[in-house]
């Protein structure tokens, strides 16, 4: 009986001094660690007295820190919360075990070998249109065009038949400036017809009013023609910046902007307008002719009248003397736009969409086309290809070609010049 009172003497004080250094304050590793194993060797004296077996380390008094069976933290060790793997993706939480209820351990899965994923090949991303490109048709129709009143700004010396001056407009807030001619004699009950005329690309830098093209504007002013040649923004004194005719709508604004405000003028017939385009000023010519619906007739002498696709794939012109080579800003518009709206063969809708031919269905008049066999820097086959359009969209066109000759049609210029005329007159001042 004696030795049943001293095991359980004993056992009642390890007890005591366990629950001292547990309860109040859990000790460092350090210092607990022998305590507790004092203790636990004290405690199994006691049991041995009664004749017990020594009890193992249970679960709840493993040593490993998360207090997993098996030594495993229940938790990332690296630090990323539970429920996440290391590597950020969200893992899906197993639902707890009930305490009451032994259970197998599960297996564990096999991690997934690293397998290297292939190589993509890079491909240039075509997304839809995030927003209009001012070079969409529909987005130029949708603008508005008010012009304002032509203003004149010197006289210049007079012609056979009609005087002359450098006058001026607005576009978009700017002044640019024109060449104007106005018959002399009489004016017509509804005013004098009108021809506005696109010059081709010269540098804005050399450029001037006054040159240039000085005798296609007397031949069409002696014809009883109002004549105005617009500089377009940044030629001559005109304000703005020279963008170029293929990568902008500029040009175009402010030929469309030259309409509006002829309109208003005094001596015009706003009812009796025709436009005429060599080269680039082809292109503004077109692309005008199937937004305003202000145009009688169109005539276009070696005109850039090809779709945006053969503009890029198939315009290749001979070297430009140095003092015409447009700056690189204006050249660059090609890359740019693929850049954004991938080639015409991988979005074929937006290359069709800035291209005036795809809309020759709208086209506000007859349009004839003159173009040398022989043109060093615009191809005749963009001339030909407009006119198989023009007669598949029936409308009224014609199509003149002259071998032999120049992009400026010079030794063929008094023919071609007749048939303009004759064309305009029966077009634009019958009309």
């Amino acid at each position: 009986m004696s030795r049943v009172l001293r095991a359980w003497t004993w056992l009642t004080v390890s007890a005591f001094l366990l629950t001292a250094c547990g309860g109040a304050q859990r000790p460092s590793p350090a210092a607990g660690s022998g305590v507790t194993s004092g203790l636990r060797a004290t405690a199994a004296v006691a049991l041995a007295s009664l004749g017990a077996a020594t009890p193992s380390a249970t679960a709840a008094e493993s040593s490993s820190p998360s207090g997993a069976p098996d030594g495993s933290s229940s938790g990332a060790s690296d630090g990323t919360p539970s429920g996440s793997s290391s590597d950020g993706t969200l893992a899906a939480a197993s639902p707890q075990a009930p305490t009451a209820t032994s259970t197998a351990a599960p297996t564990d899965t096999p991690a997934l070998a690293n397998t290297p994923l292939p190589t993509p090949t890079p491909t240039l991303a075509v997304s839809p249109t995030p927003e209009p490109n001012p070079l969409q048709i529909p987005y130029e129709r949708a603008q508005s065009y008010p012009g304002s009143d032509v203003t004149i700004e010197q006289t210049l010396a007079p012609g056979a038949n009609y005087n002359q001056y450098i006058a001026s407009y607005r576009s978009e807030g700017l002044k640019i400036y024109a060449l104007l001619t106005v018959p002399k004699g009489p004016k017509p009950p509804t005013g004098w017809p009108v021809i506005v005329f696109n010059h081709g690309y010269i540098s804005p830098v050399i450029y001037r009013t006054t040159e240039r093209y000085v005798a296609y504007v007397a031949a069409i002013a002696n014809s009883g023609y109002i004549v105005f040649k617009s500089d377009y923004r940044g030629h001559g004194n005109s304000e703005g910046k020279a963008v170029g005719g293929y990568g902008s709508t500029a040009y175009t604004t402010d030929v469309l902007n030259a309409v509006a405000s002829l309109k208003k003028f005094p001596d015009a017939d706003p009812n009796r307008i025709g436009m005429w385009g060599h080269s680039m000023g082809g292109q503004l010519t077109l692309r005008a002719m199937v937004i305003s619906k202000d145009i009688k007739a169109g005539v276009i002498w070696g005109g850039v009248v090809g779709t945006y696709q053969d503009l890029i794939e198939n315009w290749h012109h001979a070297p430009l003397p140095p003092s015409e080579i447009p700056p690189l800003s204006q050249r660059r518009w090609r890359e740019e736009l693929i850049a954004k709206y991938g080639t015409s063969e991988q979005n074929p809708s937006f290359w069709a969409s800035i291209s005036p031919n795809a809309y020759l269905n709208d086209l506000s008049g007859p349009l004839q086309l003159d173009h040398s066999v022989t043109d060093e820097e615009v191809p005749v086959q963009f001339s030909q290809k407009l006119y198989e359009q023009l007669k598949a969209a029936g409308e009224t066109t014609e199509l003149y070609t002259y071998p032999g000759d120049n992009h400026n049609i010079a030794a063929n210029f008094n023919l071609a010049m007749q048939r303009s005329i004759a064309w305009f007159d029966k077009y634009v001042k019958g009309s």
